[in-house]
């Protein structure tokens, strides 16, 4: 009896802490629609001068993840845009987990 109450209580905390951390964590959707969609606009394909089009054939998601994570994390400057990203889009509470979040909502929603 004491073993199925030891295992159900670790379920409990295991189950508390997931959800804990979906809560704290928030999706890459929801990261984009409050850091990204100023500049890149919700159909992605950018509101601003230079900004680039997520859903062209020249899109920045053509590169491979690890080119569009250090991108995003470091800031980048696309060729013929007159302004740069700022690192983690000028968001630097971002962690290396929201900004893969991110990109896979990119992906998810804009390349084609």
């Amino acid at each position: 009896m004491r073993t199925y109450r030891s295992l159900r209580y670790l379920g409990a905390v295991a189950l508390a802490g997931a959800a804990a951390a979906s809560l704290a964590a928030p999706a890459g959707k929801e990261i984009y629609q409050g850091t990204c969609i100023a500049c890149h606009g919700a159909n992605g394909k950018g509101v601003l001068p230079g900004v680039p089009d997520f859903t062209s054939a020249k899109s920045p998601l053509k590169a491979p993840d690890a080119v569009v994570l250090k991108r995003i994390k470091q800031g980048y400057q696309s060729p013929g845009s007159p302004m740069a990203m700022p690192p983690k889009g000028g968001s630097p509470s971002l962690t290396d987990a929201d900004l893969k979040a991110v990109l896979a909502y990119l992906r998810k929603s804009f390349e084609r």
